[in-house]
């Protein structure tokens, strides 16, 4: 297949996923498995998960560097490119649209009708995607230990970097113990992009180094965003905390990626070249790094030592969206309705397997409208 067809298929995947993508990283991450690994076959479950685990070791949004992993997996440099904005461009034109509307009108339109359906519809997506993952990657009696761990300790809210490193460390340090004479020259530092703290002036050359600062060094989900705009934003003057929580919500209920809340705040700061230098900015280091790590994930899985680290990474990655979606189902799964639309939705995700994803959010927003009518 040619490099056109190839990159027609990724632009049509990833808007699809970008339009269709509500519920955060772990629902994102749940999708690409299901399209690429189960439907698509472009990837097998093994170098998905590797990809996945490499996605967690540098900063930025997790589901959008896998994105752009598979756009470079899928047709080189040039489909980097265009999964990368094609799954983040709906997001950022949705929330553009919100960000006007606020700006016009002071309010965000209601939309919680609308995601009653589509949360506990977003659960059975991740667990029928996880559960393939999981069954893969526990490879090993120590995996499942460490497995098991790393999901206690994401319940009771430990860092998830902290996690993703102490168990990759954790694997590694007993492959020492029982390969003592092997020689060890496999550590691969990142230099992280240092940018001025103190920002006087509400440019958009201000705002372009608060984003890139942000998108160089934040690590975990998209929701430890809203922790850094606060310092940078809030605490200095530039965004009130009312503007910042509508933010957040717009994130919320939008698809696609939670940074894309950016672009809603650069717009409330400088118009439409703020919502631009902002986007740009916080998901411009994403692409680089992705750029100089994918070369490398097939290299380094041939090394022993790193291949034991990645394994245990990735056996915390799969740990950690097990976790998030027991979170999400105590925060969504409140009464008989939602519990209806999730056994449902989970029967359809482990008896279909090539359902697309689509069809179970949209179902699930139908289902949640009719049985609010009881």
């Amino acid at each position: 297949m040619n490099e056109k067809q190839n990159l027609k298929e990724l632009a049509q995947l990833f808007l699809k996923l970008g339009i269709i993508g509500f519920g955060g990283p772990a629902v994102h991450i749940a999708m690409m498995q299901n399209e690429v690994v189960v439907k698509r076959k472009w990837l097998d479950e093994q170098h998905f998960l590797d990809l996945l685990g490499a996605t967690h070791l540098i900063p930025g949004p997790n589901s959008t560097e896998l994105a752009i992993h598979i756009g470079h997996e899928r047709a080189g440099v040039k489909g980097l490119v265009v999964a990368g904005l094609c799954f983040i461009l709906p997001a950022v034109f949705i929330t553009g649209f919100f960000a006007w509307l606020y700006k016009e009108y002071g309010q965000l339109p209601e939309m919680q009708p609308f995601l009653y359906g589509i949360k506990p519809a977003i659960i059975a997506i991740i667990l029928g995607a996880i559960f393939p993952l999981a069954k893969k990657s526990f490879k090993t009696i120590l995996l499942g230990i460490i497995g098991a761990i790393v999901l206690m300790l994401s319940l009771l809210n430990f860092n998830e970097i902290a996690l993703l490193f102490g168990a990759g460390f954790l694997s590694l340090f007993w492959f020492f113990i029982k390969n003592k004479n092997t020689v060890h020259r496999n550590f691969i530092p990142i230099g992280i992009l240092s940018v001025p703290k103190t920002i006087l002036v509400t440019s958009n050359w201000n705002l372009f180094l608060i984003f890139l600062k942000i998108g160089s060094i934040l690590y975990g989900s998209g929701y430890v965003l809203f922790a850094f705009l606060d310092a940078e934003l809030v605490s200095k003057g530039l965004l009130s905390r009312t503007e910042l929580i509508d933010a957040i919500a717009v994130g919320q209920f939008t698809p696609g990626p939670v940074f894309s809340s950016v672009t809603f705040v650069g717009y409330q700061i400088n118009g439409i070249s703020g919502a631009m230098v902002s986007t740009l900015a916080v998901f411009l280091p994403s692409f680089i790094f992705v750029a100089l790590l994918n070369p490398l994930v097939k290299k380094l899985r041939n090394s022993k030592s790193f291949s034991v680290f990645l394994d245990a990474v990735n056996v915390a990655s799969v740990a950690i969206i097990i976790s998030i979606c027991i979170q999400m189902a105590k925060d969504t799964i409140t009464d008989w309705r939602t519990i209806v639309i999730a056994i449902v939705g989970i029967f359809i995700a482990f008896s279909f397997k090539k359902i697309n994803s689509a069809f179970i959010v949209v179902g699930g927003a139908f289902l949640g409208y009719l049985l609010a009518l009881i």
